[in-house]
């Protein structure tokens, strides 16, 4: 009897120890009763509702505590709807904090929204009290004289709290003044005016409003660094010079083409004569065998022919050795 009773006893115990450990599982009472030390009103089914709807209720009452005590007026179904949209909480109302104590205007729900945006709203409240410096590569531009001037800026930007849903980042604001230092060393008529004046470059690209649609705002753009570059148009006169002399030769070799095929059609047809020349000089004998055979000459004019023709060629042998003559006296 004495045994059963101790069975049942711990059995009790057991169950209440399990009961109370759900129990505390589902309400979360050191929460709640911090909150209340804190002066945040919060019922305990509010804190076994965010339970059941799937809510960490340290996220929410955590961040309502610091809201409360830096004189916020957040209700704890803003923090809770701003959680179930997956944004950051504790991270909006840190900003919201940041911001009361510097006098910026910010609402709750613009920040929420910048959050929500994939923007960390408290950096940009940071940067807005405590500006940030870009700075940029060497930029590269080329003057009206041919001259490469390399020049490095350092871009102080503050966030621009109203245009941080939808405004661009710092890689538009860095492409926009790298644009602006080429289009200004561009129409300097000389390379020395960019040495000699480097805040010509700031000053002309800060008047362009480059900061127009973007997530900030520019307070100063200051030249760190200028160098010089390359003699781009020395470069460009040699290359063209040299395209220019690479075109002169093909167009010469062209010629010399065309003046060696030139000559090789015109030894071909002086053979292709010779040719037409020895055929008709073998036509001779022939003719002069038919007007034999016809009656048309007799056999003294052929012989008179033979002798004229040795005579020819007695004479031109003739001057053939006075001409070797000449020349072994001038040698």
């Amino acid at each position: 009897m004495f045994a059963g009773n101790t069975i049942l006893l711990i059995a009790a115990i057991v169950g209440a120890i399990i009961l109370l450990s759900i129990l505390l599982t589902l309400v979360p009472v050191a929460l709640w009763i911090s909150a209340l030390a804190a002066g945040v009103k919060i019922s305990i089914f509010t804190l076994i509702g965010m339970r059941l709807r799937r809510v960490i209720p340290n996220r929410i009452v955590n961040p309502l505590i610091k809201a409360s005590k830096a004189g916020l007026g957040l209700t704890i179904n803003q923090l809770e709807s701003h959680y179930l949209a997956g944004g950051n909480v504790d991270r909006v109302v840190n900003a919201l904090i940041a911001a009361h104590r510097a006098n910026i205007e910010l609402s709750f729900e613009r920040a929420a929204a910048i959050d929500l945006a994939g923007r960390d709203v408290l950096e940009a409240v940071q940067m807005s009290v405590n500006p940030k410096v870009i700075e940029t590569p060497f930029i590269a531009g080329v003057a009206m004289n041919g001259i490469e001037v390399k020049a490095k800026a350092r871009i102080t930007v503050r966030a621009n709290i109203d245009r941080l849903v939808g405004g661009a980042g710092e890689e538009t604001i860095v492409a926009r003044v790298g644009e602006g230092i080429v289009s200004t060393i561009g129409s300097s008529e000389h390379h020395k005016k960019v040495l000699e004046n480097p805040d010509m470059i700031s000053q002309t690209v800060l008047n362009k409003g480059l900061d127009s649609g973007t997530a900030f705002e520019i307070l100063s753009i200051d030249i760190a660094d200028v160098d010089i570059g390359k003699n781009i148009g020395a470069e460009l006169q040699t290359e063209q010079a040299e395209a220019d002399k690479n075109i002169a030769q093909a167009k010469a070799e062209e010629r010399r083409a065309m003046a060696v095929a030139k000559e090789q059609e015109m030894k071909a047809r002086v053979e292709e004569m010779r040719a037409k020349v020895v055929e008709a000089e073998a036509d001779v004998p022939l003719a002069m065998g038919e007007a034999l055979r016809a009656g048309n000459i007799g056999v003294m004019d052929y012989l008179n022919i033979q002798n004229l023709s040795a005579d020819t060629d007695m004479r031109d042998a003739i001057s053939g050795l006075g001409d070797k003559k000449k020349d072994h006296k001038n040698d």
